[in-house]
């Protein structure tokens, strides 16, 4: 009876450890349409360099399939090393996580991939197709201001400053807001260290109020907390 018992538990053990470890699993699959050979390299960024996680071969069929140890969400790059062709569209960038995530790419859009899988990327695709209009408004106000410099043109040149300072307002406030409404997902604090690490200490203050212990304790939310502290030590 003892030894069924302690085999009973074993099993129990094993089968635990076993879900356990899948939960720190990302199987990650996908496709490079019109690559039938090359390599791709799977990394992240440590905390001095980039670290490499896997090593892909394409050779005939552009699928692709590959498990690898990711202990919570994390942002990682799939590297396109085309061979003989040099391109700079070489660099998908995503949030992946534990679970399974599809890749949808080609070899001439190779960055613009489409992401499946991670609730964090579907979060973050948002964020970046409305971040993109600022930038698009940005760079026009840019041209503009590039022609009135050129002709000597100080008003319309003041004009065109006046209004470069309101989009950065407005993309610092979209920043803030996007990272408070989504507090309780790791991307939250992602984009504050990516895109407005210098917003005003009281909004930083409030973001880092507004964060789960969870999320706190999360790779990004960890960094974030130390600059919210570096900040508040230097009062700026």
């Amino acid at each position: 009876m003892k030894k069924i018992v302690i085999i009973c538990i074993s099993g129990w053990l094993l089968t635990a450890c076993k879900k356990a470890e899948s939960k720190q699993q990302l199987q990650l699959s996908g496709k490079v349409e019109g690559l039938k050979k090359g390599t791709l390299y799977v990394q992240k960024l440590g905390d001095t360099a980039l670290v490499y996680l896997d090593t892909i071969r394409i050779n005939g069929s552009s699928d692709f399939q590959v498990q690898l140890d990711l202990k919570e969400p994390e942002v990682i790059q799939l590297i396109l090393d085309r061979g003989a062709t040099q391109s700079k569209d070489d660099q998908l960038t995503f949030f992946a996580e534990p679970g399974h995530i599809r890749v949808e790419t080609s070899l001439d859009a190779f960055s613009s991939g489409k992401i499946t899988g991670s609730a964090n990327q579907k979060i973050y695709d948002e964020f970046k197709s409305i971040n993109s209009r600022f930038t698009d408004q940005d760079l026009e106000l840019i041209q503009i201001g590039f022609k009135a410099f050129k002709n000597k043109n100080q008003k319309q040149l003041d004009s065109v400053q006046k209004a470069q300072k309101e989009v950065l307002k407005r993309r610092y406030l979209y920043a803030v807001n996007f990272a408070l409404n989504h507090r309780n997902r790791e991307v939250a604090p992602y984009v504050v260290l990516t895109e407005i690490p210098n917003v005003g200490l009281k909004y930083l203050d409030t973001i880092q109020k507004s964060m789960p212990e969870s999320i706190k304790k999360s790779l990004y939310g960890k960094k974030l907390m130390e600059l919210y502290r570096v900040r508040l030590k230097s009062g700026s």
